[in-house]
């Protein structure tokens, strides 16, 4: 994985980067295994603005990955590694040996031809998926279920990774990418290695319409607004704003806003802050 910088043709060109995209082995996506992406432009059901500064953006296909590895015991190999428009991370086509074809985040250092399983009893191999209980303590993980047989829902991102720090009873003790310690269910899969593209916290965007590329719309300081529109509004001249609230008039900055009695709390033995 590299990073590319551009000649300063323009001033936005002076300080981007992008990537130079060495690993990828194939440009179009396997057509059996995507379906169209509707764009929302952060609207709910109800036409409501539910997220705000989203719309645009670049027309995707979506890539349907297999978090769930429940495939336990069919040896696959890594047909191409693919770019994925929908996430950071980069993405692996695999074949396994009854002919089936699935999606996987790819972890760094998986290659084209490489044979990867999951399961219990599986090697302790980059790719493979195995329980937690089954995986040493200081081994990197990613793609964690939170429930047994749920798929993973933790540690997707592009090169994230987890740690298991203890087992303890029917629990792991992982540490997140966060910094936050959380009692996991042993029985709960998890893949050996770290996320591929190391390197995406490194691209420097250099200009604002590649975020628009991405589908997100310049962010408006409520200090620039009207009164109507936001408490921070109004005012003769510049102002330095008020009290930090939301455009609901909820206070923004160190109000607690987790609900204390949420299940999951009992589970977090250390906090990211």
């Amino acid at each position: 994985m590299g990073i590319k910088k551009y000649r300063p043709v323009t001033p936005s060109r002076r300080f981007m980067t992008g990537f130079t995209f060495d690993e990828i082995t194939k440009t179009e996506p396997e057509k059996s295994l995507t379906e169209p992406l509707k764009k929302t432009g952060g609207r709910n059901n109800q036409g409501r603005t539910t997220v705000r500064f989203r719309g645009g953006g670049h027309k995707r296909l979506y890539r349907i990955i297999d978090f769930r590895r429940e495939k336990f015991g069919v040896p696959a190999k890594v047909l191409s590694i693919e770019y994925d428009p929908n996430r950071t991370a980069r993405i692996a086509l695999l074949v396994y040996k009854d002919g089936e074809k699935r999606y996987i985040i790819a972890p760094e250092g998986l290659k084209v031809g490489d044979e990867i399983v999951s399961g219990p009893g599986s090697p302790l191999k980059v790719g493979n998926t195995l329980p937690l209980a089954e995986i040493p303590e200081g081994m990197e993980i990613h793609n964690i279920e939170l429930v047994p047989g749920r798929g993973g829902q933790l540690v997707r991102a592009a090169g994230t990774a987890a740690v298991i720090l203890a087992k303890e009873g029917k629990y792991a003790h992982v540490q997140l990418p966060s910094g936050e310690v959380r009692l996991i269910n042993v029985k709960c899969l998890a893949t050996i290695g770290r996320v591929s593209n190391i390197d995406n916290e490194n691209i420097v965007i250099g200009k604002a319409g590649r975020t628009r590329w991405l589908g997100r719309k310049p962010h408006v300081r409520g200090t620039a607004m009207n009164p109507v529109d936001h408490p921070h509004g109004g005012g003769e001249g510049r102002t330095k704003g008020k009290i930090p609230k939301t455009p609901w008039g909820k206070i923004a900055k160190g109000k607690k806003t987790r609900n204390p009695r949420k299940p999951s709390n009992r589970f977090i033995i250390k906090r990211r802050k």
